[in-house]
């Protein structure tokens, strides 16, 4: 059997009706470019995140890049981050000129740790730019406790975790704005690039319309700007999605709780960890080795098998070669927890459009690995972690 990691193609023939009625309606309309079908799709999406605001633009690392400069953050000014994501929430950073802080991840969620947060924060700190890491939300409730002692602004980087939720509180309910992007691959996606920003200030929203339109918000009439809009043949194709996403992180969410399921008991890694009251939506399913040798072995056998394993950020931001990309960039205290993860993650197929004989056998064949490899991997120690607990993971 072959499994494949992504599952666009079967999505889009469950809703093809659907998504060709908008782009022809767009096609249509004679207006793909701030049209009306993107005024229709931000609506909806704020309407979704329970926002006054949603604005769509090129793709999520500009939501992020414009967050920042909608806040007047740059040069001279810190951002604490962790370095276990996707490099483009660093690079977003040194767009608008200001230095990337990296603090560690907790060891359980390998969201972003707020007890590292607090550690990190100088005189330089404006705003904390936490990761809802591969579908679950990172400790909002702390992150914003720490961000109002120290008057810090909080940009959400939910680019993977569209419908989550945590305990007692939704995405961009706890900061100043909270950005998406809907390449494809990711829960809610398009076919190519594209990504948005929800806010309820109406001076973010105000700021970034200008800055994503050429510094205009009236034809003729030009600020300081740039091109970055979500053109409306997307919004088409996401307003058609959008209607699907509870359903579709439902399905998710079952699968996540089969492989958990059917993996239990093995020995040669972790299984990801849902915390209690929280809605994770599993953009991946990301297993962690107990030891960083055998991460790719796992990977090939799979993959020689016909399941199509990847890895995801083994790489960490800071242990690339564009780092610190001739920008400025600091490190507070160990990053032991980020480059565990990054050095021992495999993400299994994950996309609702799964089936049941699929997920089996991706559980059957990562069993028959850990079983052939599990004496071998305790006679080896694994990667230097650091705290086996926070309070943001019990």
């Amino acid at each position: 059997m072959k499994v494949e990691f992504y599952g666009h193609v079967r999505q889009y023939h469950n809703i093809q009706q659907e998504i060709d009625a908008n782009i022809r309606e767009v096609l249509l309309s004679g207006q793909y470019v701030m049209g009306p079908m993107l005024k229709r799709f931000e609506a909806e999406l704020a309407a979704y995140h329970g926002t006054r605001y949603a604005l769509g633009v090129g793709n999520g690392t500009d939501a992020i890049w414009l967050a920042l400069m909608a806040l007047n953050i740059g040069p001279g000014d810190e951002v604490i981050t962790h370095p276990n994501t996707f490099f483009a929430t660093a690079e977003a950073i040194w767009i608008a000129g200001a230095t990337a802080v990296f603090v560690d991840c907790c060891p359980k969620t390998k969201c972003i740790c707020p007890e590292k947060i607090a550690a990190a924060i100088t005189p330089r700190t404006k705003a904390i730019i936490p990761v809802h890491l591969y579908g679950q939300c990172a400790d909002m409730i702390a992150i914003k406790k720490i961000a109002d002692q120290h008057k810090l602004h909080v940009i959400e980087d939910n680019a993977q975790a569209i419908g989550a939720s945590g305990k007692g509180f939704k995405i961009a309910e706890l900061s100043d704005a909270a950005t998406t992007s809907f390449i494809i691959q990711k829960n809610l996606g398009t076919f190519g690039d594209s990504g948005a920003l929800v806010t309820n200030n109406p001076a973010i929203d105000a700021r970034v319309r200008q800055l994503r339109n050429h510094g205009s918000n009236q034809r003729n009439v030009h600020s300081y700007g740039f091109n970055s809009r979500l053109d409306d043949l997307h919004a088409g194709v996401l307003s058609a999605k959008l209607k699907h996403i509870d359903a579709w992180n439902d399905l998710r969410r079952k699968w996540a709780a089969r492989y958990t399921s059917g993996l239990a008991g093995c020995r040669t890694f972790d299984l990801p960890v849902e915390l209690p009251g929280y809605r994770h939506v599993f953009h991946l399913y990301v297993i962690e080795t107990k030891n960083p040798d055998s991460r790719d072995a796992l990977v090939k056998f799979l993959v020689d098998q016909g399941v199509d394993a990847k890895t995801h950020y083994s790489i960490a931001i800071h242990k690339q070669a564009g780092y610190p990309w001739g920008k400025e960039a600091r490190i507070v205290g160990s990053l032991a927890n980020a480059e565990a993860n990054a050095a021992c993650c495999v993400s299994l197929p994950m996309f609702p459009e799964l089936t049941e004989a699929e997920v089996d056998y991706v559980i059957a064949k990562v069993k028959e690995w850990d079983q052939a490899n599990a004496s071998q991997a305790s006679d080896k120690p694994g990667p230097a972690r650091s705290g086996a607990t926070c309070p943001s993971c019990s």
